[in-house]
């Protein structure tokens, strides 16, 4: 009797359920992540700033799955879009059980050429927009015990060269999660993050044309790069109850990219792709 009930309980949705809040899933780990959700048995939210075919067609794919879904636009250069991306989430839902706030944009850049627009866009989509929404949504999160994930990234933790601003941001994305999980705790409320390492995006081949996913999965220690449901699914346990007792911590998914010492003279080497265009003023 024992037995089985474990066993039932294993094969349960682990977010049957539950409501949640993706952003920045018009594309990218943000989509898969929506769509993963959404296959553990929630009802989504997906907010996408520039592409609505990516966010539109996987909402229709979420409601063929039996959930109810909708895509909202925001622009999340200005605080008043986040807040009320909140409020639409909210008011579809009727509640929030789970925000992974994974909206984000990048840049590379030499230090001494980066611009303020530059410097305020990359800093208000990463770490302003998100901090607003999160403060929009905790009401109901906090009335439903929930969970909130963020998406930082490896560059929170190691150097690359021309990428001070978005590693400045990503680093931001650690330390806030860290306090915010000891605020939010005492109010039943889990918060935690997640740092990503090399995952293969549309976004890659856009701002470096001869990409090569298997030369990159070569310098990584479980010798390929990761795929955006490697990183879904590493949402779906930080956002279930199988990580009850998880408060407060940054998972690196990264294949061991973090976990070795490079001595290589590769930061000497010049960088050909150009990341932020489209996203970033100036580019």
């Amino acid at each position: 009797m024992g037995n089985t009930t474990m066993q039932s309980n294993r094969n349960q949705s682990k977010l049957q359920g539950k409501r949640v809040l993706v952003t920045g899933s018009g594309t990218g780990i943000g989509r898969v992540i929506a769509l993963e959700t959404a296959q553990e048995g929630a009802d989504v939210v997906l907010h996408y700033s520039h592409n609505a075919d990516g966010a539109l067609s996987a909402v229709e794919a979420i409601r063929k799955m039996g959930q109810r879904a909708v895509a909202y636009q925001a622009d999340f250069n200005q605080i008043a879009a986040a807040i009320q991306l909140a409020q639409q989430a909210l008011e579809f839902l009727g509640g929030l059980d789970v925000l992974v706030n994974n909206a984000g944009i990048t840049m590379n850049m030499p230090f001494e050429k980066v611009t303020p627009e530059q410097f305020d866009t990359l800093f208000h989509v990463n770490v302003r927009a998100p901090f607003f929404l999160t403060q929009a949504a905790l009401p109901s999160l906090r009335e439903n015990k929930g969970a909130i994930v963020n998406i930082s990234s490896i560059h929170a933790f190691q150097g690359y060269p021309q990428h001070s601003v978005y590693a400045g941001t990503k680093g931001a994305i650690v330390a806030c999660s860290r306090e915010l999980a000891i605020e939010l705790a005492l109010q039943g409320v889990r918060v935690n993050s997640i740092a990503p390492g090399s995952v293969v995006v549309e976004n890659y081949y856009q701002a470096a044309p001869d990409f090569d996913p298997e030369a990159m999965g070569a310098l990584i220690p479980c010798g390929f790069v990761g795929e955006p449901k490697d990183i879904a699914r590493a949402v779906i346990f930080l956002a279930s109850e199988d990580a009850r007792f998880i408060v407060g911590q940054t998972l690196v998914v990264d294949g061991g990219t973090t976990a070795w010492m490079p001595y290589s003279d590769a930061f000497r080497q010049p960088n050909n792709a150009q990341f932020g265009k489209g996203y970033v003023p100036g580019l």
